[in-house]
């Protein structure tokens, strides 16, 4: 292993670096797509714990042993999935984007009031028009069928 920082540390596969969004990773290694099968066990059981679980595990009886052991298998699965190439490719897109959410310039309220009358004012033409054409193509249908 390398003390390259840009590299993942499990899989050696190369991570999209900040500076150069173009750069697009399609390897991944074997350990990934193990990680990612435990993790969709660990999610699909999750799912299945309140169903079978205290049928083979007394203490499971009890409803906060049952969230526990759910929310500790979510937890595992979510870890295992950071451990991937992958999760950790999600994790720089999450911080890139709250990066790009505080570059936007938002409306203010005014604009905002302003632009929602004039949609809901576009909606209403819009559906009277509908109204009228359904309304004559019914009084058509009407008239040919008799």
């Amino acid at each position: 292993m390398s003390n390259d920082k840009s590299r993942d540390a499990i899989s050696e596969a190369a991570i999209p670096q900040r500076n150069n969004p173009v750069e697009v990773v399609k390897s991944g290694s074997p350990i990934d797509v193990i990680l990612w099968v435990i993790a969709l066990i660990l999610l699909v059981g999750a799912m299945m714990v309140s169903q079978y679980l205290p049928a083979y595990w007394a203490p499971a009886n009890d409803v906060w042993v049952r969230v526990g052991v759910i929310l500790a298998c979510i937890v595992v699965a979510l870890g295992l999935l950071y451990a991937t190439h992958q999760g950790k490719g999600f994790v720089r897109l999450l911080k890139d984007s709250r990066i790009e959410l505080r570059r936007v310039t938002w409306p203010t309220k005014q604009e905002t009031v302003t632009t929602s009358w004039q949609v809901l004012a576009v909606v209403v033409i819009a559906s009277i028009l509908l109204w009228c054409f359904d309304y004559i193509l019914g009084w058509l249908m009407k008239f040919i069928i008799g």
